[in-house]
């Protein structure tokens, strides 16, 4: 019975890393939305973006899937190959597509993001600009 214990606890850990995974994607891709005027949000959500975008184009594995991995293994259940989104998202969402596509598909979010991101500097800046002119004008 202690083993069927422990194996119960490890699959409702993996299930608990599968979701957390699952919740970081969906923050690298739609976070932006969630970061107005929250300055530490933004610059976690700017280093999200650059980890997601590291992980999906240079292949490098994601602590959460080799954590996943871990888990299933103590569960005894026979952990995949390749990374998280592939293995779990890819049948579903981009049923037999390349790696390459991913890739670019994670670079295009990347970068959707950082325009974002510098479309809100370049405001930021012409408004700083435009409030300076103003009050030189008004002494």
């Amino acid at each position: 019975m202690p083993f069927l214990a422990a194996t119960s606890l490890y699959s409702g850990l993996t299930i608990v890393v599968l979701v957390v995974h699952v919740l970081f994607i969906l923050w690298v891709v739609f976070g932006a939305f969630l970061t107005r005027s929250r300055p530490v949000l933004r610059w976690l959500h700017i280093g999200s973006v650059v980890w997601g975008m590291l992980t999906g184009v240079f292949y490098y594995a994601c602590p959460l899937t080799l954590l996943e991995n871990w888990l299933e293994r103590k569960a005894g259940i026979e952990p995949y190959q390749g990374g998280f989104v592939l293995h779990y998202l890819d049948k579903l969402v981009y049923p037999d597509l390349p790696n390459w596509t991913l890739a670019g598909a994670a670079v295009v979010v990347c970068m959707v993001n950082f325009t974002y991101y510098a479309r809100l500097l370049w405001i930021g800046h012409r408004g700083k600009t435009t409030l300076e002119v103003v009050r030189t004008e008004q002494r």
